[in-house]
């Protein structure tokens, strides 16, 4: 099974930035042709990959959500071990999870009218992201 692999690079501002990298992935994807599956995963503790409607009204609410579930500051333990302050950020990521993987055919992923894949980036400060990408045709 032939695979393709790439790295993508991405600034995101934190505090739950949201990024669309479906046109990233779309590329890609084309250039790979033929059918198969994409991998996407992000590197570090405090980001993550998801499938959602990207546009501002479900952002807003996804941040929303995720600070009534998992709070800033609800007086972590990781944050006093560590003289930290981004606990609530581990947190965020390792439920969201750092990957998804998308079938594609005919060099188009296979997503639904209103779905894109973003990358979230849960830490308290601006950062710059490396996000892996695997086609498997």
């Amino acid at each position: 099974m032939p695979s393709t692999s790439t790295q993508l690079h991405f600034h995101t501002d934190g505090n739950g930035d949201v990024v669309d990298i479906t046109p990233e992935l779309s590329r890609l994807v084309g250039q790979a042709g033929g059918s198969g599956v994409v991998s996407v995963f992000v590197p570090g503790a405090t980001a993550a990959v998801t499938t959602m409607e990207h546009e501002p009204g479900n952002v807003f609410d996804l941040r929303q959500a995720l600070d009534r579930l998992v709070p800033r500051d609800a007086g972590w333990e990781h944050n006093r071990l560590n003289h930290d302050t981004n606990a609530h950020a581990h947190i965020r990521a390792a439920i969201v999870g750092p990957s998804e993987t998308v079938p594609f055919e005919a060099g188009r992923l296979m997503l639904g009218t209103w779905q894109q894949v973003v990358l979230v980036d849960f830490d308290d400060r601006p950062r710059e992201r490396l996000v892996l990408v695997n086609a498997l045709t």
